[in-house]
């Protein structure tokens, strides 16, 4: 408050710290509790006595509503109560709009107690969402299609539903209003955030005559040229520019927003034309997503491009201009440039050293600066762009998305020519000039999750197949998981190099979507020339969308728990993501004794096929709902949706994913805060509905107890995903796992496999010094790391194996001759086996004082605890050693936390649940 000062000082400065950083301020303090909200009446109730009442009439509806109680209601009711709480909570959501008259009237807490003025729907509350999804010419017009809408209000039909397209350019120019109509768009609702909104009619198309931009654009120039002429300059052509607003009338509510946002692909690249010589239409998007029209003149023109030596020679041509001197611009850089007259117009030669340009690390536009005139940007107009290979790299002059000339250089490219579709196969061809040997190509996704996928060479031409829907994951074929999956490939010495779409492929680039499996894949061209591949799940049409899942949850959901519950077991693991844990324990275990009644599992984003004739139901959808609300049993190793209850006559058993050695639940630091966090009310919904929950141990049941704050049966039957660790078929089951992980027969395995941090999620790094490790260990070790599913996908070199995907942990710990860990719960799972532990604890002070463990690792580890990693190499390299100094630890730490890992732990809970 001192840095915003006494109110009424400047009404457009209160109307921007209220409706902004203020403002949420003042919702974070009315979260904190009492005595937050206590204060923030005795700083903010000063400050809106002065503010204006106009400034506070035409902040957002909600945000006057809270100034109107702070105003106007006790101390007592807004710090005890929860007035403020209510109010805030309500507008976090979208609100109801109701309509009186021909005026929009919020529904928030306590309307029928505020003056309905106060409510009212003005300006600040009426901004459109927009969205563009394609902006093409066609038969010389200029089309833009998209959707836009006021959030809350229904656009069901036609009828009182308006909108026009306008451009608005300089002032005194008159405004263009493009031919606007109103067109059925679904899409609107499926991607709004309001449920139960319609705005399937929202949708509008746009056209606009180059006409309308050439002749205002010429009373422009006119204009301009008499400026400049009465200051003795000479007339240069200037560019137009239009901003594109909406204006629409909805069922009463008239409200005016710029066109924004814009579908990944072609929408983001529009073409311009040319209306005459040396003049365009463009259509241009702002960075702040903003859509422009421009009427612009071409003031230099790129003519040829030529390499002779260690020169790079750009030839530009200036028309209708004729000067004998200037020079030219590289990005912020200054460059002597050749000005030679030549006809009605003039010739300019840039010159540029090649070996100063290989040490440029950014591309740089190219501009032309006449003595006298304005700096005019090059255009590449007609001319191809160029690509020049010095060594193994290359120097490229190429238009961007505006057609201006960039010149950059960096490590040769892959430039895809060709995508097309053969089949569920996406065949990629292109350009890659670089030196010959064999290349990877990799798709990696924003979680870091990667394939690789090997380019075919021949010469400078190059082939990738990629078959999204069935992609190679440890011998299984899954595909691609949902989101968009960038393209790159690792160059020899190092280097990732991102691939690019050639300029002269853009315009025929087939972005058309291809439905496989149940899945919708794109190849796109986004950011101008970048490719990427879009997954999606193809969902039916009530599905989509927040108004879908709304209707599922709230209706669908309620209605199928009234109705009789059938013998079926529904299986959740990790939200659908694995096939694995305690839960694929005993489903198997049933298979085998012959269970022939119904089994579900739950499958998310296509991850897995189970074994068996299991139903395989997509998470999220409609019979997701219904396996929930009538299995009579559900088995999960975590919480299931937020939006699941438990019936009376269900048994909901919850395996969790392992003895937990860090705080859990109730024990984390921030789950003790007043008042409780959102996710405490989650877990108290969560486990009040567990019949059942499985433990390792006599030591583990009362810690889960007291984590959960569960108070229902417990069985210590240990925990079914270990059986396979000492099962009778086990070498034969580690046998098949090395074969499917390429291990050679033989060598000593070491897994690393850490937690991960709370603090520290996004942090890639393997911590273990694995090519320190690799030295020391020699060829006749394996390494394999294992990161957990919460933190970053790690950077592992291919001196290590990354077997973070692999879908059981359970099978990895098969092979594993020695296990590095922290504060995993992977380390009560290996014990059983006997095999050696070491723990590698580098951050031990900081995680015990941050997270919390539940043991002293310095007393009961059943290996040694090092802090550095050579230490643990160290370990590693004598590790028979160290495994005999900690046998009687060992065997402690087994005795007390995995006394029935036994391997008739699924047996225990099948017999217990199904007799």
């Amino acid at each position: 408050m001192r840095a915003v000062g006494p109110g009424g000082r400047d009404a457009a400065f209160d109307t921007e710290v209220l409706s902004g950083p203020l403002g949420n301020r003042m919702d974070l303090a009315v979260k904190r509790g009492a005595a937050r909200r206590r204060e923030m009446l005795q700083l903010i109730r000063p400050y809106l006595a002065g503010v204006d009442a106009r400034v506070k009439r035409d902040l957002p509806v909600a945000r006057r509503v809270i100034c109107h109680l702070i105003e106007h209601r006790p101390d007592e009711e807004l710090v005890e109560g929860e007035t403020l709480t209510t109010v805030v909570a309500a507008a976090a959501e979208p609100s109801k709009r109701i309509r009186k008259g021909l005026r929009w009237y919020a529904e928030l807490p306590f309307s029928d107690e505020l003056p309905s003025d106060l409510l009212r729907l003005r300006r600040s509350d009426l901004v459109p969402v927009t969205h563009i999804d394609d902006i093409v010419w066609v038969d010389g017009k200029l089309r833009v299609t998209g959707f836009a809408y006021l959030a809350g209000l229904s656009v069901r039909s036609r009828r009182f539903n308006w909108a026009t397209v306008v451009l608005r350019g300089p002032r005194w120019l008159p405004p263009i209003r493009m031919r606007t109509r109103r067109v059925l768009a679904p899409e609107a609702t499926h991607g709004a955030r309001e449920p139960g909104c319609n705005y399937d009619w929202s949708g509008f198309t746009a056209e606009l005559s180059p006409w309308s931009l050439r002749w205002r654009g010429a009373v422009r120039g006119a204009v301009s040229a008499v400026r400049r002429r009465m200051r003795h300059r000479p007339s240069v052509p200037d560019a137009t520019t239009w901003r594109a607003e909406i204006v629409f009338w909805s069922r009463g509510a008239r409200a005016t927003g710029l066109l924004r946002g814009f579908s990944i692909g072609r929408a983001e690249r529009p073409a311009g034309r040319r209306l005459k010589p040396g003049w365009w239409a463009r259509p241009v998007w702002t960075s702040d997503r903003a859509l422009q029209i421009v009427l612009q003149p071409n003031r230099a023109e790129l003519k040829g491009v030529s390499v002779d030596g260690e020169r790079l020679e750009l030839r530009i041509s200036l028309p209708g201009r004729t000067v004998t001197k200037g020079h030219a611009r590289l990005g912020g850089h200054r460059i002597a440039a050749d000005f030679t007259p030549s006809g009605d117009g003039t010739q300019v030669v840039v010159g540029l050293a090649v070996p100063a340009l290989l040490q440029e690390k950014d591309g740089r536009r190219l501009w032309v600066e006449p003595k006298g005139d304005p700096a005019a940007s090059v255009m590449l107009a007609d001319l191809p762009g160029t690509r020049t290979t010095v060594g193994d790299r290359e120097i490229t002059v190429l238009g961007d998305r505006r057609d201006r000339v960039v010149v950059s250089a960096h490590r040769t490219r892959p430039v895809i020519t060709s995508a097309a579709w053969e089949g569920p196969v996406l065949v990629l061809r292109g350009d890659y000039p670089d030196a010959p040997g064999p290349r990877t190509l990799t798709l990696r996704h924003r979680s870091g999750l990667s394939y690789w996928i090997p380019m075919e060479r021949s010469g400078d031409a190059f082939t990738v197949r990629v078959e999204p829907a069935a992609m190679d994951r440890f011998g299984d074929a899954v595909p691609l998981a949902s989101g968009t999956w960038n393209m790159s490939l690792r160059h020899p010495s190092g280097e990732i190099v991102p691939l690019r779409v050639g300029h002269a492929a853009l315009p025929g680039f087939d972005e058309d979507p291809r439905t496989f499996d149940g899945r919708t894949y794109r190849m796109i061209s986004t950011r101008f020339d970048v490719p990427v591949v879009t997954v999606e799940e193809d969902r039916p049409a009530d599905e989509r969308g927040v108004a879908g899942t709304h209707v599922l949850r709230r209706v669908f959901y309620p209605a199928q728990r009234t109705e009789p519950l059938t013998d079926a077991t529904t299986y959740v693991v990790n939200d659908g993501r694995l096939y694995a844990d305690s839960v694929r324990a005993i489903y198997e275990e049933r298979l085998r004794r012959g269970d022939d009644r119904e089994h579900i599992w739950i499958v998310k984003d296509g991850a897995f096929v189970p074994e068996g004739g299991a139903t395989v139901v997509r998470a999220g959808s409609r019979e997701h709902h219904a396996a929930l609300a009538r299995s009579r049993h559900i088995i999960t190793n975590a919480f299931l949706p937020t939006w699941f209850r438990a019936r009376e006559d269900q048994v909901v058993v919850q395996t969790w994913h392992g003895t937990p050695a860090k705080h859990l639940g109730n024990d984390q630091p921030h789950m003790q805060r007043d008042p409780k966090p959102p996710i405490w009310y989650r877990q108290a919904a969560e486990v009040r509905g567990w019949d059942l929950l499985l433990s390792q141990s006599p030591w583990a049941t009362p810690v889960l107890r007291k984590a959960f704050g569960y108070k229902g049966e417990v069985l210590e039957s240990g925990l079914p995903r270990n059986d396979v660790l000492t099962s009778p078929d086990r070498d034969a089951l580690a046998a098949a796992v090395r074969e499917r992980l390429g291990l050679a027969p033989g060598k000593r395995v070491v897994l690393y496999a850490p937690t991960w941090r709370d603090y520290d999620r996004k942090n890639a790094m393997v911590k273990l010094d694995l090519a320190k490790a690799r030295e020391a260990l020699g060829a006749d070790h394996e390494i394999l790391v294992r990161a957990h599913p919460m933190q970053a996908m790690p950077a592992v070199p291919d001196i290590a194996r990354d077997v973070t995907t692999y879908p059981d942990i359970a099978e990895l710990l098969l092979v594993t001759d020695v296990l590095v860990t922290d504060y995993s719960s992977v380390m009560f799972d290996f014990v059983c086996t006997g095999r050696p532990i070491v723990f590698y604890g580098y951050d031990l002070a900081k995680y015990s004082s941050k997270r919390g463990l539940y043991l002293d690792l310095s007393e009961l580890a059943p290996g040694p605890v090092l802090s550095t990693s050579a230490e643990v190499i160290d370990a590693l390299r004598s590790i028979d050693e160290v495994a005999a100094a900690h046998a009687d630890r060992y065997d402690a730490f087994r005795a007390t936390f995995a006394p029935k890992d036994d391997g008739k732990a699924t047996a225990r809970v099948v017999d217990h649940l199904f007799p």
